[in-house]
């Protein structure tokens, strides 16, 4: 019975990485694509907002949520920072 809790526990540290991983991705997205549009009223609280939360689970999360997090949040910047391809449809 020990073997098997410890096996929901690793499963369950997993579970809770990736969950870090795609929040802070859908979050870095949406402050990403909302901050261009936005007032600078608007633009400093998302600024504020994400690296608030960012600072938030980097002092009471565990490290590797904490990372997972960051490293989402760090490929919604990449994402949101690559040119764009101009898709020519020639018929």
């Amino acid at each position: 019975m020990g073997d098997f809790i410890q096996i929901l526990g690793v499963i369950g540290f997993l579970i809770r990485a990736l969950g870090f991983l795609v929040a802070g991705y859908a979050l870095g997205k949406f402050t990403f694509d909302s901050y261009g549009k936005a007032n600078w009223q608007l633009q400093i609280a998302l600024a504020l907002g994400f690296f608030g939360l960012l600072i938030g689970l980097t002092a009471y999360t565990s490290p590797a949520s904490s990372g997972m997090f960051a490293l989402g949040g760090g490929a919604a910047f990449l994402m949101a920072t690559m040119p764009k391809k101009n898709e020519d449809k020639s018929e």
